[in-house]
């Protein structure tokens, strides 16, 4: 994909920049998450080079049937296959996608970086998917084909109660729906908290809370509302830790308008369920009998598969690229067993516990915003994620989060003001 290419240009040309070994360190020093992710990456290697050798024949795992007249999943004997080394590059870039961003932004430092940075990722992210609504609508989907390089097949034509799928750039729904949600939650967070005169972000939070919903994506449904959730903890909590004691006006706001709308939208909602057909069939397809239906009995099926080969293989894993699953949780004990979970689960815990103190509000707000962005992606990687690999969009906000609390925290230890540099008045200018 495209992405893989810049990630590619991007680190051969960090590379050859002066001190990146030093930068390197400083990311992978004791406590930060950049250790705990290299630690994860090395065991991945281990168990994906191994254990599917070692476990050999031990445990029964799915693959696609491509040989012999086989068609579609099939169950075989553990054994190494292409899926492996796969996978292990698929989990290398998502490295690098943590790395990159998080050197760019101890070199360059503040939050104007990240700011054009996701500004421009959002824009691409939201125009593909517009484009693609327009070209299916036009019959030229064909105009998309130079970004559409996949060598599997694309989910193109698909259509939920009436409605075409929006896949954007990406091979099908689901995926772009979870790229349309770990951005919603960022814009969101961001919202929330910036106290300038733009109306940009809450723009974005409105474009991709459409995006979300017109992606037709039962994952990205489930996900957003469990995003919705640990967003309203988020603000008890800061409403919990306010020294004056005193509500903030826009989480009163908030509040009123949960209390007030979601009655009439609960209505609303049942009435047009009841009465229209077609949202009936919209609701039914996409949520309601997604359990019963053939996608998730399958699904449902390898998640069961993935934790008897957790246990088959004395909850070591089968290695990346060895196990099919539908859940990140069973994904990760398939693959790379209890000790990748821990690995993983400390990583996570590292990152949503990151701070910094003594910086400007604008610092402040814009780590909160990278995590309400990661949540989003977490939130339906629970829901969905066939591996360990969060992709991109999540590194690439881990990384932002990790390189600019590092950042911060060597301002705060120089005579130098954090909010006097290039990056100072980011949130009151509205950027």
């Amino acid at each position: 994909m495209t992405y893989d290419l810049v990630l590619l240009s991007l680190g051969a040309m960090l590379i050859l920049r002066r001190g990146i070994a030093d930068d390197i360190m400083r990311l992978m020093a004791p406590g930060q998450p950049g250790l705990t992710l290299l630690l994860f990456y090395i065991y991945a290697v281990f168990a994906t080079m191994f254990f599917p050798r070692i476990f050999a024949g031990e445990t029964e795992v799915f693959a696609i049937g491509r040989v012999a007249g086989q068609v579609g999943i099939v169950s075989r004997p553990l054994a190494p296959n292409g899926g492996n080394l796969s996978q292990l590059v698929r989990m290398t870039l998502a490295v690098m996608a943590f790395l990159i961003p998080a050197i760019v932004v101890m070199r360059q430092g503040g939050v104007r970086v990240i700011y054009r940075a996701m500004l421009i990722v959002s824009l691409v992210h939201a125009g593909l998917g517009v484009l693609d609504l327009l070209t299916q609508a036009t019959g030229t989907s064909f105009l998309l084909e130079p970004i559409r390089t996949a060598n599997y097949a694309l989910t193109l034509g698909q259509r939920m109660a009436g409605l075409d799928r929006m896949i954007g750039g990406f091979p099908e729904a689901s995926s772009y729906g979870y790229v349309s949600l770990g951005l919603w939650g960022y814009w969101l967070g961001y919202w929330f908290h910036n106290k300038g005169k733009s109306k940009l972000p809450g723009i974005m939070v409105l474009v991709f809370a459409f995006l979300v919903i017109r992606g037709t994506s039962s994952s990205a449904y489930v996900g957003a509302m469990l995003l919705i959730v640990v967003f309203a903890v988020m603000r008890l909590r800061e409403m919990g830790l306010s020294q004056n004691g005193l509500i903030d006006r826009r989480l009163a706001a908030v509040g009123v308008c949960v209390v007030a709308v979601l009655p009439l939208m609960i209505m609303s909602l049942y009435m047009a369920y009841a009465l229209s057909q077609g949202f009936a069939d919209f609701i039914d397809r996409s949520l309601l009998n997604k359990l019963e239906s053939d996608s998730g009995t399958e699904r449902m099926g390898f998640n069961l598969q993935a934790l008897r080969n957790f246990m088959d293989t004395w909850m070591l894993g089968a290695g990346l690229g060895s196990v099919r699953a539908s859940n990140w949780i069973a994904a990760v004990l398939g693959t790379t067993g209890l000790i990748g979970l821990g690995l993983l689960v400390t990583y996570l815990a590292q990152l949503f516990s990151t701070s910094a103190r003594g910086v400007s509000d604008e610092a402040k707000h814009m780590m909160i915003a990278l995590k309400m962005g990661m949540a989003g992606c977490l939130a339906r990687a629970l829901v969905v994620k066939g591996t360990p690999n969060l992709d991109f969009i999540f590194f690439a906000m881990a990384g932002f989060l990790t390189g600019l609390a590092i950042n911060l925290m060597a301002k705060s230890r120089s005579p130098v003001s954090e909010t006097g540099g290039t990056d100072g008045g980011l949130f009151a200018s509205g950027a």
